[in-house]
């Protein structure tokens, strides 16, 4: 089956696979707390798909996620083991913690965050907040409702943003951004921040200039950015697409608007020249 026969037939699947997987990493979040204690869950057991520490934590959501797609027959992108080719033409993409260090040290802004994407583009979306079981879902090609909105903010003088923490490579950008804008916030939690962006609650989310994105980490605020009229890029200019290469990575911006995104983009383009 091709064209628009599979993306049907796809749509219809995609959500039995996306709330399968959420609360199957909901549940086994929560009986990892019930279980271990955070020194345990903390432990570094291996290394992930994309090169990073995986606690035992990541591990214990990621072996219930799997578990709970694999009658589903779909490919899987995983941030703890990577691609997992079942032949599909469906992949879900997965990040089954965003936030993980905040959820061991008890800080509750953690989320189970994924899409399906079919042909190289997402097609449908669910994150869910960790600590309160609220969702987010998002389906291509679906009015985007009162939910999926913008503050329409134009210009980063004043605007409050949402950033990951300054690194090396970004402290000057880092410096200014800070500076201009009116608010700051570093929640740690990539997912949650790119949502906080598109239901109007903050003006811009960005990595500026650090390279720290992976596709996992925003493949889902593809869908939710084009629902809410939200502007998605990467601060160097490159194509934020699938790719099974977890290695690959971006500096993504989320801005209420194209203005903003640019304004934010130069200053990390000017700072890091």
């Amino acid at each position: 089956m091709t064209g628009g026969g599979l993306r049907h037939e796809a749509a219809g699947q995609a959500d039995a696979v996306l709330f399968a997987a959420a609360s199957a990493a909901a549940a086994a979040f929560d009986d990892a707390f019930d279980g271990h204690s955070g020194e345990e869950l903390a432990s570094i057991v291996g290394v992930g798909g994309d090169g990073t520490p995986t606690s035992r934590l990541d591990e214990i959501v990621d072996t219930a996620v799997l578990a709970a797609v694999d009658g589903y027959g779909v490919n899987v992108l995983s941030e703890e083991v990577g691609w997992v080719d079942r032949g599909s033409a469906l992949t879900l993409v997965v990040d089954p913690v965003d936030g993980t260090a905040n959820a061991l040290a008890g800080v509750p802004i953690s989320t189970f965050s994924a899409a399906l994407v079919l042909d190289g583009q997402p097609i449908v979306a669910l994150t869910r907040w960790l600590e309160t079981g609220k969702d987010w879902l998002a389906r291509t090609g679906e009015p985007a409702g009162a939910l999926w909105r913008t503050t329409g903010r134009r210009r980063l003088d004043g605007a409050a943003i949402s950033l990951l923490r300054p690194q090396a490579a970004s402290r000057a950008a880092w410096g200014e951004v800070a500076e201009r804008a009116e608010r700051v916030r570093v929640l740690s939690c990539s997912t949650f921040e790119a949502i906080l962006v598109c239901t109007g609650a903050t003006d811009a989310f960005a990595d500026l200039g650090a390279d720290v994105h992976r596709y996992v980490d925003l493949v889902a605020a593809q869908l939710y950015a084009a629902l809410a009229g939200a502007t998605l890029c990467d601060a160097f200019g490159r194509p934020f697409e699938f790719d099974v290469d977890l290695t690959r990575r971006w500096s993504g911006v989320v801005a209420a608007s194209e203005d903003l995104a640019a304004e934010i983009v130069e200053t990390v383009s000017r700072r890091m020249s």
